[in-house]
C-alpha cells in the first residue's frame, strides 16, 4: 500500500468531537491528517510508537496575550510544551495592531508590549511580519477595542465621538479583511472604561458582518458582575454576534456563592437566542497590571514584574510594603508600571468552572512578565492532570472537546480541533497517567510532564527531549482561511 510521511501507531484517539475514545493509527502527509484506522500494512517515512498514549487534537488556547511572544520568541515553548498548537491573541481589548505608539501606552497595554512594540499602522502589517518569520504555533487574532480607541482618539478617558467611531470602524474593517477573527474588549480597564455600550455595539456589528466573534473582559467581575454580564448579552443580541466572556469568574470576597449562580446566566441567555459562552483558567489566582483598585480588593498579591523596581519581581506586595515602611497601596503605586498575581478565589468555584461543559479553556498568561503566573506554562496540563485525572471533575473526552473541537467551532477555525482525515495535522500525543503541570507560583517557567509529541501543521515542534526548533505555525482566520 502507499506509504505516508508519518504514522502515529497504536495510540488511543480522542478526536475532539466529545465522542468516545478509540484505538487507531494516525497518518500524516504534509500538513494534513491523511488517514485513521488500522495502518499496520502501510509504511511511513517516520514511525512513532503511540501505544499507551492519547492522540488528540492540538490544544487551542482561546485566551492569550501572546501577541509579542509570537513575534519575538516564536519558538512558543510555554505553549507547545503543554500541547497547545493554536493561540488566540489580542484579548482584553489590547492588541499590537493596528496602532503606532512611540511611547509606552497606558495600562493595561504594558501587559502586551514596551516602547517600540506598537508599530503597526494596519493589522496587515503585523500579519506580514509574522508570515516572514513564522512562530512554532498557529495564531488567530482578535482586534483590541482599546487599541482602536488609542489609535483614533486624543483622549481615551471619555466617550468616543461619532467621527472617532467611524475611524475605528475603518481600522476594524481592514483588520477583518486581513484575517482577524473578531473584536475584543477590556471594559474594566482605563482605556475603555468611559466608552458607551452603543460604541461597542457599532464595532461588534462590523465584526459580525465579517463573520467574527466578540470576546469581552467585562466591566466588572465583582459587585456589578450581573450588570456587566447583561451588557455583554445586550451587545451580542444587538450586534448579532457570538459572545465569549473572557476568564470568567466572580470575585468571591464581594460575591460569596455568586460564581455557582452565575453559570446559570449563560443557559438563560442562550435560551433567549443569544450565542454566548465563556473561557476560564484552572487557578485560584488572577494576574494583570499593578492597579491600585485591584490591590484594594485582594489580601495577597505577588508582584510579577516592576519597571522601576525590577528586583521586586517574585516578592509579595505585603513584604515589599513592610520593607519600605508604607501601606500596600503606596507600594503598588511606586511599583507601577508592573504586573502582579492576585489571590482571592475560592478553589471550589474553580472546580465548578473546570467541570462545566460550557467553559472553554484559555490560559490568560502574560509572557512579558519576568515572573509569570504558572497558567502561562501549565494551564492545559493542569486541567487534564489535576481536575480530570486526580479530582475526576469531568471526563477526559469532555475536557479535550472543550480544549479543541468546541473552541475551534466557537472561533470558526475550520479544520482545526479534530482528529479526522483531511483536518490540519495539529496533534498532541500525551500519557494520560503522567500529564501534569510542573509550573508553580514560585517556579512558573517549567514545561509540563507527560507530553510526548506535538505537531503543528504536520511538523513536530515538541518531543520528549524538548523543542525541535521547527516553526511551522500559520496565521489562521475564520472559516476556510484556517490555514493562511
Amino acid at each position: 500500500m502507499t506509504g505516508h510521511g508519518i504514522i502515529l501507531r497504536g495510540g488511543t484517539v480522542i478526536d475532539g468531537s466529545g465522542g468516545g475514545r478509540f484505538h487507531a493509527d494516525v497518518a500524516i502527509d504534509d500538513d494534513r491528517i491523511a488517514a485513521l484506522g488500522d495502518l499496520s500494512g502501510v509504511t511511513a517515512d517516520i514511525d512513532i510508537d503511540a501505544a499507551g498514549q492519547v492522540v488528540a487534537p492540538g490544544f487551542i488556547d482561546v485566551h492569550t496575550h501572546d501577541d509579542r511572544m509570537l513575534r519575538d520568541a516564536g519558538d512558543m515553548t510555554p505553549k507547545v510544551s503543554q500541547g497547545v498548537t493554536t493561540v488566540v491573541a489580542g484579548n482584553c481589548g489590547i492588541s499590537l495592531a493596528p496602532l503606532v505608539a512611540g511611547e509606552r501606552p497606558m495600562s493595561p497595554f504594558d501587559l502586551l508590549g514596551l516602547e517600540g512594540d506598537f508599530r503597526y499602522p494596519t493589522f496587515q502589517a503585523l500579519v506580514d511580519e509574522l508570515r516572514r518569520e513564522p512562530p512554532a504555533s498557529n495564531a488567530a487574532f482578535l482586534v483590541g477595542h482599546a487599541t482602536l480607541r488609542l489609535a483614533a482618539m486624543d483622549d481615551v478617558l471619555r466617550p468616543a465621538t461619532g467621527p472617532e467611531i467611524e475611524t475605528m470602524k475603518g481600522a476594524l474593517d481592514e483588520a477583518m479583511a486581513a484575517g482577524a477573527i473578531g473584536l475584543s474588549t477590556g471594559l474594566e480597564y482605563p482605556p475603555a472604561r468611559c466608552c458607551e455600550t452603543a460604541e461597542v455595539v457599532e464595532l461588534a456589528s462590523r465584526a459580525a458582518a465579517a463573520g467574527g466573534v466578540y470576546a469581552t473582559h467585562m466591566r466588572s467581575y465583582a459587585d456589578a458582575a450581573r450588570e456587566a454580564f447583561d451588557e455583554a448579552v445586550h451587545i451580542g443580541r444587538k450586534a448579532d454576534i457570538p459572545v465569549i466572556v473572557s476568564h470568567f469568574h466572580c470575585h468571591e470576597p464581594d460575591n460569596p456563592g455568586l460564581a455557582g449562580e452565575a453559570l446559570a446566566w449563560f443557559e438563560g441567555s442562550r435560551s433567549q437566542g443569544v450565542r454566548i459562552i465563556a473561557d476560564a483558567y484552572p487557578y485560584e489566582a488572577s494576574s494583570t497590571s499593578i492597579l491600585p483598585e485591584f490591590v484594594e480588593r485582594r489580601t495577597r498579591v505577588l508582584v510579577t514584574w516592576s519597571k522601576p523596581y525590577p528586583d521586586m519581581g517574585g516578592r509579595y506586595l505585603a513584604e515589599i510594603a513592610d520593607d519600605w515602611d508604607v501601606d500596600a497601596l503606596t507600594a503598588a503605586r511606586r511599583l507601577a508600571p508592573g504586573g502582579a498575581i492576585y489571590f482571592g478565589r475560592d478553589e471550589r468555584n474553580v472546580e465548578r468552572l473546570m467541570a462545566h461543559p460550557d467553559i472553554l479553556i484559555g490560559s490568560d498568561g502574560i509572557p512579558l512578565a519576568p515572573h509569570p503566573h504558572p497558567r502561562l506554562w501549565g494551564t492545559f496540563a493542569h486541567v487534564l492532570g489535576h481536575y480530570v485525572r486526580e479530582l475526576g471533575m469531568t471526563g477526559l473526552e469532555a475536557a479535550i472537546h472543550r480544549m479543541t473541537g468546541a473552541s475551534a467551532e466557537w472561533f470558526g477555525l475550520e479544520g482545526r480541533g479534530r482528529v479526522a482525515a483531511g483536518a490540519w495535522a495539529d496533534l498532541v500525543v500525551f500519557d494520560p497517567a503522567a500529564i501534569a503541570a510542573r509550573a508553580t507560583y514560585m517556579d512558573p517557567e517549567q514545561p509540563s510532564a507527560g507530553i510526548g509529541h506535538v505537531f503543528v501543521n504536520g511538523v513536530e515542534v515538541w518531543n520528549g527531549d524538548g523543542h525541535t526548533g521547527a516553526r511551522p505555525g500559520r496565521i489562521v482566520g475564520r472559516g476556510k482561511n484556517g490555514g493562511q
